[in-house]
């Protein structure tokens, strides 16, 4: 009960002024007591806190957000690692073990023939270039185009989620090589994580799952899976009530298994023909037997360049065995700053195209990251983005061997090009002479050189300032907690 008349003697830290001094509005940082909601409409701390940044000050380092996730990957994405600087470091860490003793052989002559294919000449970096986009692009071809065009034009909500239904299908099915190669190499790392008394039954089935793989006899493997490898699992997390690696290696797998189910041929093929309900035009694609759908999905520029990406299935592998720590602790935090760049630039926040390319021109090593946006919309920021529909957008950040950092912002409409070089101080000294150069090489493809400027770099050039539409979020989902 309340003490109203003060009669009992005075507590220590309870009564007398400290108690009965009025509470400031203002709640510091460090204040951590217990203090009312601010903002009834928003969820926040206990404490009144507020880490949560304004627009004002999106993007300041040091400071996590909470109010966004899209400012935060955005926060994150400007700290982001100099992929310039750390692939230098990977191959001159592999340059260095090949020549190291105690390398075997397999090893050395792996990591040369690595290092060989970065030798490329002009015509070896178009077609290694083109490729790279085209294998980037897995909805190609002309009946995704069509999709794509019947999905701009039609406003109803079901065929959206219909078309968006197949596309997924069709993710997975594309997909099916490298999600039997995840659902291999997550059960080998399941059996090195758990008992012995459990793994060698899982030993079992996964040499039974590897051959079903091989076979391609996808009914049978996702009866193996779903039947015995995943309740056994579960009867393994029910008894050992394991909460460390194999549990999270067990997620990873029933996801896999489930994108591998929604992979299948007869699914894929059923939600195709559900587009037919929705106009005429779905409704006559649908006249295509199943073999000429399947050869449409599959006999495309994507799948014809995936086969072809030799750079990529090799990088893959070098970047495997450096994690592991095969090539020397240089080369395994250059790669892990490498992957971690590579995956940020691959979430859904980021509607660009990126890509990297680390080559050898004219005995000069050039390592080069780069930006496409196919779509880009009108730019309120950056003077080489003018422009409006119908427009593409480049960014190209480049390392180059005995002449220094450059970054080119390139935008193109039709015949006409934008073009933006930043560089050191002597590629500035003759800013007109290359500039001239440069309109001269646009020329010779049939383009016109609209703006173009040569200049000295006074700082990097950030993302959205070249691609403002990605700062606005306006073809993101800005979730908000």
């Amino acid at each position: 009960m309340a003490n109203l008349m003060g009669v009992t003697n005075p507590v220590p830290n309870y009564d007398g002024a400290n108690n009965n001094r009025v509470a400031s509005a203002t709640v510091k940082p460090t204040d951590t007591t217990v203090q009312n909601i601010p903002d009834a409409t928003q969820v926040g701390r206990s404490d009144a806190r507020t880490e949560a940044n304004g627009a004002k000050n999106t993007l300041q380092p040091g400071v996590h957000r909470y109010d966004s996730n899209l400012q935060f990957y955005l926060q994150v994405l400007r700290e982001a690692p100099d992929v310039q600087e750390e692939m230098a470091r990977a191959i001159n860490g592999l340059r260095g073990q090949i020549s190291a003793p105690g390398l075997s052989e397999g090893i050395a002559q792996e990591m040369a023939g690595s290092l060989q294919m970065l030798h490329l000449d002009a015509d070896g970096f178009r077609k290694f270039f083109l490729r790279q986009m085209e294998a980037g692009n897995r909805f190609s071809g002309p009946l995704l185009s069509l999709l794509r065009q019947e999905y701009q034009k039609m406003s109803g909500e079901n065929v959206h989620r219909a078309i968006l239904l197949f596309l997924k299908r069709y993710s997975d099915f594309s997909s099916s090589e490298h999600i039997a190669n995840n659902l291999s190499m997550l059960l080998k790392q399941l059996c090195e994580h758990m008992p012995k008394s459990w793994a060698g039954r899982l030993v079992e089935m996964s040499a039974q799952l590897e051959n079903g793989l091989k076979a391609g006899s996808r009914e049978e493997n996702l009866k193996l899976l779903q039947s015995k490898i995943m309740p056994y699992l579960a009867a393994y997390v029910e008894r050992t009530h394991d909460m460390g690696t194999a549990r999270k290696l067990i997620s990873l797998l029933m996801l896999n298994v489930t994108r591998y189910e929604n992979g299948d041929e007869k699914g894929l093929l059923m939600a195709f023909r559900q587009l037919s309900g929705y106009n005429d035009f779905l409704s006559g694609l649908n006249k295509l037997d199943d073999a000429a759908l399947l050869k449409l999905l599959k006999d495309n520029s994507f799948t014809q360049a995936v086969s072809e990406d030799v750079f990529a299935r090799r990088f893959a592998q070098l970047s495997a065995k450096a994690l592991r720590g095969e090539f020397g602790s240089q080369a395994k935090e250059a790669f892990q700053e490498i992957l971690r760049a590579i995956l940020l630039n691959e979430s859904v926040y980021m509607p660009l195209r990126h890509g990297i390319i680390p080559m050898e021109w004219e005995n000069k090593m050039v390592y080069a990251e780069y930006w496409v946006d196919p779509d880009a919309e009108k730019s309120q920021g950056h003077n080489s983005a003018k422009g409006g529909s119908g427009k593409a957008q480049f960014l190209f950040k480049m390392d180059v061997q005995d002449l220094g950092f450059l970054e080119l912002a390139i935008a193109s409409q039709e015949e006409q090009v934008d073009l933006e070089v930043y560089g050191p101080a002597k590629l500035a000294e003759h800013q007109a002479l290359v500039a001239e150069d440069l309109r001269s090489i646009l020329e010779d493809h049939g383009l016109k050189g609209k703006n173009i400027r040569v200049a000295k770099a006074e700082k990097p050039l950030a993302i959205t300032d070249v691609f403002p539409g990605l700062f606005e979020g306006k073809r993101s989902v800005n979730v908000k907690i």
